[in-house]
């Protein structure tokens, strides 16, 4: 069948960022590895870090110390097993990097430049001036290109993952892809999937992510019925520019990050009205955890009606700061006409990482055989409640090279009884009937207008009642209203026949799953939000104010989606009810 392509490999790795590329890297002589990517190679998170990536080097400096930040800053929910063998293989995993070609800023010594980011205690940033992702991405897509065994599928988009029954064990086989430039469906068919599709940023409407950032990878592990974890815990970047909006309807663009180094090298954080704030919040001060800084500002900006808060740096010399900041500084002024050296900078907190995801254990095995997770796609333990600033590059690296280990043997184990397997998957692929195009192609443009407007819809009610503080009342209010706006986008689809619509235009059979991506992840983002009774790390709930020793474990949702919005659903409500009582009692 010439529309329903089906490709054999071995491995199959979905994202081309740090952690997919350091995983296909070290897979790649042990079989044929496709890379399936939304865009082109170098798009995606890792390339937008900013900040740099932890490593325990200087002499002052310990593991156990790092071990102790992460802890902190994760609010005490993080995996201790996990964030010990992170923090303690992290300088040779990030020395890996030097010994590939990347070329990270040096002291006037020649060592290695380490800055401090907050929540650090010491100087432990490795960084390539504020453009660290970009560099780290470059030296992993070139060794990659020029891997034998590795071929890049870009431009392509992973649909869904395919899964068998095998007796009792249902197996992860390989992805559902459509390819973006012909329209055409592929199957790939693999022993190993290995998800590193990155976060879902795109659930809210201002993120630093770029646009391919819709939650793809955690949504068609759902959908599989793959264990999710921590999907609460949604960390918003204190500090992102602020730009007056255009009213310009339908923009998906991204916000430009403010990285945290700048704190961490002496920016101070001020009000409108000229007032220093942080000292009014936490004994950190600007250094404080991102939760922290965030629901700091957003209470600034609620108490006073304010549309930003100002990031101070120019008592820094100037020298020092374009040495540190060179792309900061020329985005401002080319885009701004601010000079960094002499002004404050605009700033509000914008979605940034999600701490949750796929739920794996140490060797990035999910709760489906065959299907690995790493990134910010999954949940490892790491992070806990909060992200260390700067510990994500990390540990996509230190996973990547602990599943390479697990998945190589998993496939050399299982390979000869997946074959019939596989052999079923593509016939059944093959074999499927396909839609006819439509009468009116007219329609196409009017259709991906109402998938926008749904999209804009979705995002307005996350962030209105699922953002930075949160209650009972608003997360039912955004349950239901996200019920709403999904049996909206089914009575399009039926409407205006999307499937038949899809087959002339690939970008809107794209922003279709877009959307549902986002409605799947905004879901549990939701559930998870009201599993949880107490307030910790990036969660706050003004129900639960409080941390609670009983909570402090992992949120996991390991039923259907569906099943578990009604239980939650339900629970809440009465729980409600319960306390309405006792307080007109």
């Amino acid at each position: 069948n010439d529309d329903h392509t089906v490709i054999n490999t071995d491995f199959v790795v979905v994202g081309s960022g740090i952690a997919g590329l350091s995983y296909a890297l070290r897979v790649a002589d042990h079989g044929k590895v496709a890379i399936v990517t939304k865009d082109v190679a170098h798009e995606g998170s890792t390339r937008y870090a900013q900040g740099g990536i932890c490593a325990v080097l200087d002499a002052n400096d310990s593991v156990e110390s790092h071990i102790s930040d992460t802890l902190v800053a994760g609010d005490f929910l993080c995996d201790l097993h996990a964030v010990e063998m992170v923090c303690s293989e992290g300088a040779a995993a990030v020395l890996e990097l030097v010994d590939m070609g990347a070329e990270f800023t040096r002291s006037s010594s020649g060592e290695l430049h380490l800055t401090r980011e907050g929540g650090h205690e010491h100087n432990r940033i490795v960084h390539a001036a504020d453009m660290t992702g970009r560099e780290i991405e470059r030296v992993l897509v070139e060794k990659a290109l020029a891997h034998p065994n590795i071929h890049f599928y870009e431009k392509h988009f992973a649909t869904d993952l395919v899964t068998v029954q095998d007796g009792e064990v249902t197996r992860c086989i390989g992805i559902d892809v459509v390819d973006r430039s012909t329209n055409k469906d592929i199957r790939f068919v693999s022993t190993v999937t290995m998800l590193a599709a990155g976060g879902a940023g795109h659930i809210y409407p201002n993120t630093t992510n770029p646009l391919v950032a819709t939650g793809d990878g955690i949504a068609m592990a759902a959908r599989a019925k793959a264990h999710i974890a921590n999907m609460e815990f949604m960390q918003f970047h204190p500090t992102s520019l602020y730009v007056e909006p255009d009213g310009a309807a339908g923009t998906r663009d991204s916000v430009f990050l403010i990285t945290e180094a700048v704190r961490g090298e002496g920016g101070l954080l001020y009000n409108a009205a000229g007032e220093r704030f942080m000292p009014k919040y936490d004994s950190r001060l600007e250094l404080a955890p991102r939760d922290v800084v965030a629901r700091s500002i957003d209470d600034q900006l609620k108490k006073h009606g304010d549309k930003c808060v100002y990031l101070d740096i120019t008592h820094k010399p100037a020298k020092e700061i374009m040495e540190h900041f060179p792309n900061i500084a020329a985005h401002l002024q080319d885009n701004l006409g601010l000079d960094i050296t002499k002004d404050r900078i605009p700033v509000v907190p914008a979605m940034h990482y999600t701490c949750g995801g796929v739920k794996t254990g140490l060797k990035g095995d999910t709760s489906l055989p065959g299907l690995y997770a790493t990134g910010e796609a999954a949940y490892t333990g790491l992070h806990g409640a909060n992200r260390l600033a700067s510990n994500s590059l990390l540990e996509g690296l230190v996973y990547s090279l602990k599943a390479a280990s697990a998945s190589t043997k998993y496939a050399q184990m299982n390979a000869r009884q997946a074959s019939s397997l596989f052999e079923d998957a593509a016939e059944e692929f093959s074999s499927r009937e396909l839609l006819s195009p439509p009468e009116d192609a007219k329609s196409v443009e009017h259709a991906l207008k109402v998938l926008m407007n749904l999209r804009q819809k979705l995002q307005a009610t996350m962030w209105e009642n699922a953002g930075i503080v949160r209650s009972n009342t608003r997360l039912l209010d955004a349950m239901e209203q996200v019920k709403r706006l999904r049996m909206e986008l089914e009575a399009i689809s039926s409407e205006v026949d999307l499937g038949s619509l899809a087959t002339i235009d690939c970008e809107l059979k794209v922003e279709h799953f877009e959307l549902l991506n986002l409605f799947t992840v905004s879901e549990l983002v939701v559930v998870s939000a009201m599993m949880r009774k107490e307030s910790r790390g990036l969660h706050y709930t003004t129900d639960y104010p409080y941390k609670v020793e009983g909570e402090r474990r992992p949120t996991v949702i390991n039923t259907p989606l569906k099943s578990a919005r009604k239980k939650i659903r339900r629970m809440v409500t009465l729980d409600m009810g319960k306390r309405e009582m006792e307080v007109s009692s």
